[in-house]
């Protein structure tokens, strides 16, 4: 190692965790443990599979340690015995005893992928996009007893484009997390990491997402279901019934209250398709300026219009969601022109939760 150089033990377990891992692997700092979670069965065969930052670890030739339980006093002395500098934690999935904290010469720093104090908890990145938020980042912090309430080392901030999804915001995220975290490391190597207490009063909660979440409430505005699609990718999705089947949204675009251009360039409230004149012939419209007919009367979930441009649902507030990608359980997801092409008489069909 070179001079102001650290031991580190790094704790993560997510692909989110990889990039941050592989950082640390690359920089002048010695990974002298990985610390992840126990492997679990995954996919639809249920084979037991190493966790993404296990297989960096394997690959590099650095000892994996997957604790049964964080309290165990077996695994607090494997740790004292590889005499750490300095924990790093990225996604790892339990809250860590004091026990354990204390046992860094330095303690632990977090990777934390919101912009804290907003967003302290499980699920940042996902209640950020369920949110409609503008914005979100990363912030490196220390980890103390209360979750995510230590003072603050380094924070970037990234946009989040109307249509990301929480798994495209994510990778996004993990790679400005990595980029953040090594002159933080470098600082405390050489003594002068400055932390800047959080504002407890402007604190906010991101609760775990759970599995009830991804049912679709169409009496809600478009924009609401909009990012639920968005905000519940990879799990649990956002679903929705029709005619019995479960269904999985994949993508959507948000038409809030349609208001197609009209020659006076005065917008209507709700569009309705017998006294819609636009300025450019139909063919030259783009899907979102599209007449779709009347949703005065339409119950929330209904669908007003079905073409190959989508399926275009009516949602509450006099509102509209155009359904672009559509996934019918079990089987694979589905463009609209495909979803229609394949069903008769959907218009008028009605969406359940």
């Amino acid at each position: 190692m070179t001079t102001g150089s650290l031991r580190v033990v790094f704790f993560g377990t997510p692909e989110f965790a990889t990039p941050s891992l592989e950082a640390l692997i690359g920089s002048a700092h010695k990974v002298v443990a990985v610390v992840s979670q126990p492997d679990r069965p995954k996919g639809r065969g249920h084979q037991v599979q190493a966790t993404p930052t296990k297989l960096v670890a394997q690959t590099h030739d650095i000892p994996v340690i997957q604790p049964v339980k964080i309290k165990d006093e077996a695994f607090h002395q494997a740790i004292r015995d590889l005499t750490p500098d300095l924990g790093v934690v990225v996604a790892f999935g339990r809250i860590l005893p004091d026990a354990l904290l204390a046992i860094p010469r330095l303690g632990m720093i977090n990777v934390h992928a919101s912009l804290l104090p907003r967003y302290r908890g499980a699920a940042p990145i996902q209640r950020a996009v369920l949110a409609g938020d503008a914005e979100t980042g990363v912030t490196i912090m220390r980890v103390v007893t209360e979750m995510d309430a230590g003072p603050m080392f380094a924070a970037g901030t990234v946009p989040i484009p109307p249509d990301a999804t929480s798994e495209e915001m994510g990778r996004t995220l993990a790679v400005l997390g990595a980029r953040l975290l090594l002159p933080v490391v470098d600082a405390l190597a050489a003594g002068h990491a400055v932390e800047t207490p959080q504002d407890a009063s402007r604190a906010t909660h991101a609760a775990k997402i759970t599995k009830a979440e991804g049912a679709i409430d169409w009496t809600e505005p478009s924009h609401v279901i909009h990012n639920k699609v968005r905000g519940l990718q990879p799990w649990p999705l956002a679903s929705t019934q029709l005619a019995g089947d479960r269904y999985v949204l994949r993508r959507t675009a948000d038409l809030g209250v349609r208001s197609p251009i009209r020659p006076t360039g005065v917008r209507s409230p709700i569009p309705h398709s017998s006294d819609l004149v636009p300025e450019r012939p139909i063919g030259d419209l783009t899907p979102d300026e599209r007449p779709i007919g009347d949703l005065t009367p339409a119950i929330p979930g209904t669908i007003v219009h079905a073409d190959a441009d989508g399926l275009v649902v009516a949602c509450g507030a006099g509102t509209a969601l155009r359904v672009l990608e559509i996934q019918p359980e079990g089987r694979r997801t589905m463009t609209a022109r495909e979803f229609v092409a394949g069903r008769r008489a959907l218009q008028g069909a009605r969406f359940e939760p």
